[in-house]
């Protein structure tokens, strides 16, 4: 029934939660009105991001064939859904999962609307969504009831709102835990939805639950709140009392930060006012204009943390009561989840197979005879019929009680010991007996060039190539290499997480002999373990087609000079920045002569190489440019070298250096003559490429020199450790966007 639209309308009214219905109701309002002209573009933008219909690459009509950009037309004409976004470009559409929990119902559902709008495959995000590609915006209403209908919603998971809300998916079963915070996030889910305090933020704001501090399940480190279970005894009445450490301001993107903690103690019910609270001065007094600075890490950055808790703390006060505080948390708890089969012992392993699935995708849970199972999906992708399957299992083996992973992976908790091996069976017959989960094979990774307008290198590209050679045994057996965590996004954002991976790469661009060549920067030594406790450092910006080198080269030392127990962050901060860059500097360049290197994991297209040569008699003739980007990249690394010496005024000092010779370089391509006074260089480089917008990401905007004009702004002012790694990233983001603007000026510039 894709084409009949009106149909389902019709079909599903009165089956669907009425708020929800209306809300739908009203956006197909919107889409009609849009299309007669009278609703503006980024007015209708925001509308749709906020239901979830997101774009998709591509979306402006226009596609590069690897030669020259070719237009792609559409039956609308010049129809947009949003600015330089055209109406009938197929989309994404975000569906949230809060925390995780789906039913059989539902995944037929998604099964259905990924064959019949989609392309037949739906992909689990690292928020615990799911995402389905190619969708055409005509055809979101539909698609919008049809959730409905399995009370699943799409409201608010793009744009400026409250995203999905996350939780360990082994809450309620983890052996670990303090307690279960899976109805504690339900109920938050359900009283942030909409509600009033949280429809005027600048940006994003990502909430998430941790039933314990020690494990990676709730990522709460990197969160704007995150809440870890936590348990004291009450003064008063010496009763056991249930509670949160609560932390504020977390957030990986281009920048990461670290959470900082609000309270180490807050009761259960404290959690939603103490949210909404946050929430009010966040929409208060956070970043409005300038969206690279409209995170709520960035106030919280701004105030400082005691500032910003004393603001909450006084509009918490003021807050009227709100019986849902307590009622959502009443009715969450009620369904609390039980086995639908009697507990088992754990079964013979009657293959390798078999014996390997058990170990690396079986978790026993704390209640006896039971196991949460993992179903590893490569790439966080499953299709329509796995679904099906999935939903068939789910029903004859436990209560459909099933969750999403922000691993991209899907867990199937309450499964008897004694059901497994005809568990495991059904999932080979559908070809989800993936083992590894969690391992080095597990990769994680973000939509990249596929279908992201964001995406600069193939991070699903790459990822589908280091998965292949893991499972060929291509890179080292040791058991400690095994269970290394990578993680790849194709851009700086951090969709994919890389700053919190053992080794993660975000996709960037470089230029060699005049021509563009996909790159990842290397990030080393991030924490996955301890709700993101430790972020990763940039090492050195690699051809994509070199990453496989710098994992075999990485872990073959690792398993060489590792000390007794010593962990691969632990090792990373041994050798140090300067060795693992030497390690690592031939594999910077790719090699003479072999054209793969100019094109990107499975895309054919090239960026032309007609007209390179290898010289004999002389060197390149270099730019201006190139030289002061190179100079720039050696004073950043000279900061990083700095800060892990413990001098952090010095790295400062270097890494806003660095930035001040990326913008002279790029100046001097247009004023040779431009001299080191700081004042004259942030002169000319704001008129020549900021106000022009020529250093402009397409989608960050001015963003990227905004780091640099803060860091002039703030010269002379004393640098802490934060401050100073803060910079570092910054001036990396920096310098990347640099190299990016370098290119699109075009080939080599004479001297």
């Amino acid at each position: 029934m894709k084409a009949s639209n009106t149909q389902w309308k019709e079909q599903l009214t009165g089956k669907m939660p009425e708020h929800l219905a209306r809300e739908i109701d009203s956006f197909e309002t919107d889409i009609a009105l849009r299309k007669q002209g009278k609703i503006d573009e980024r007015v209708f933008a925001e509308t749709r991001l906020r239901r979830g219909a997101y774009g998709q690459r591509y979306d402006n009509g226009q596609r590069n064939d690897g030669l020259k950009i070719q237009q792609l037309k559409y039956p609308s004409g010049d129809l947009t859904k949003g600015p330089n976004t055209m109406w009938d470009a197929p989309g994404m559409q975000r569906i949230k999962i809060p925390a995780g929990g789906v039913n059989a119902a539902q995944l037929e559902t998604l099964a259905e609307l990924a064959e019949e709008y989609s392309d037949g495959i739906a992909h689990i995000t690292t928020r615990q969504d799911v995402q389905l590609h190619y969708i055409k915006i005509d055809d979101t209403p539909t698609i919008m009831r049809r959730l409905a209908a399995v009370n699943i919603t799409s409201r608010e998971a793009c744009g400026n709102s409250v995203r999905n809300i996350t939780a360990c998916p082994y809450a309620g079963v983890c052996r670990d835990e303090v307690f279960d915070v899976s109805p504690y996030a339900l109920a938050m889910s359900k009283f942030l939805m909409g509600h009033p305090d949280t429809q005027n933020f600048g940006r994003k704001f990502k909430p998430a639950f941790s039933g314990c501090a020690q494990n990676a399940c709730g990522l709460t480190s990197l969160h704007d709140v995150g809440f870890i279970a936590a348990k004291r005894t009450n003064e008063q009445t010496g009763a056991e009392q249930l509670g949160f450490q609560m932390y504020v301001g977390g957030g990986l993107g281009a920048v990461p930060y670290y959470a900082k903690l609000f309270d180490s103690f807050i009761p259960v019910e404290e959690a939603m006012p103490l949210t909404q609270a946050v929430g009010r001065v966040f929409a208060r007094l956070g970043e409005k204009k300038n969206r690279s600075r409209a995170r709520l890490k960035f106030l919280v950055q701004d105030l400082g943390i005691e500032k910003f808790k004393q603001l909450v703390l006084e509009e918490r006060k003021i807050l009227p009561y709100d019986e849902r505080w307590t009622s959502l948390i009443k009715d969450a708890v009620k369904a609390q989840e039980t086995p639908l089969r009697l507990s088992g012992i754990w079964p013979a392993a009657d293959s390798e197979d078999f014996k390997q699935w058990l170990k690396s995708n079986t978790r026993p849970q704390k209640q006896a005879g039971y196991v949460t199972v993992t179903i590893t999906l490569p790439l966080g992708d499953i299709t329509a019929n796995q679904l099906r399957v999935l939903a068939d299992i789910a029903r004859q083996y436990t209560r459909e009680t099933v969750r999403t992973t922000v691993e991209q992976n899907i867990v199937i908790r309450w499964v008897s010991l004694a059901d497994l091996p005809a568990l495991y069976g059904a999932l080979k017959t559908a070809k989800l007996n993936a083992p590894g989960a969690g391992a080095l094979a597990d990769i994680v990774t973000c939509p990249g060039t596929d279908t992201c307008k964001l995406g600069i290198s193939s991070s699903r590209g790459l990822a589908g190539e280091l998965r292949d050679r893991v499972l060929a045994e291509k890179f080292s057996q040791d058991e400690a290499v095994q269970k290394l965590h990578i993680k790849i996004s194709g851009c700086f954002n951090s969709c994919g997480q890389h700053h919190i991976s053992d080794l993660g790469f975000y996709g960037v661009s470089r230029k060699v002999g005049g021509f563009a060549v996909p790159h990842f920067q290397v990030v080393l030594g991030g924490e996955w373990e301890n709700n993101a406790g430790t972020y990763g450092v940039p090492v050195a910006a690699v051809p994509s087609k070199n990453i496989p080198q710098v994992i075999t080269r990485l872990t073959e030392k690792y398993v060489a000079e590792r000390q007794s127990d010593e962990t691969f962050k632990d090792f990373v901060k041994r050798l140090g920045k300067v060795q693992l860059k030497t390690m690592l500097e031939d594999l910077t360049k790719p090699p003479a002569n072999d054209r793969s290197f100019f094109s990107d994991w499975g895309d054919p297209r090239t960026y032309g190489l007609g007209d390179m040569g290898t010289g004999e008699c002389a060197g390149e003739v270099i730019s201006p440019v190139d030289f002061g980007l190179a100079a720039a990249e050696r004073e950043l690394f000279d900061a990083q070298v700095s800060f892990e010496k413990g001098d952090p005024s010095l790295a400062g000092n270097q890494a806003y250096r660095s930035m001040l010779l990326g913008a002279q370089a790029l100046v001097k391509s247009e004023k040779l003559g431009v001299s080191d006074d700081p004042e004259e260089i942030i002169s000319e480089f704001r008129t020549r490429f900021y106000d022009t917008q020529r250093f402009w990401d397409p989608f960050a905007g001015g963003k990227f020199a905004n780091y640099l004009f803060d860091a002039h702004a703030n010269v002379g002012k004393p640098f802490t450790e934060e401050s100073s790694r803060l910079l570092m990233d910054e001036a990396q983001l920096f310098i990347d966007a640099a190299h990016s603007c370098s290119t699109k000026l075009g080939s080599l510039i004479a001297v």
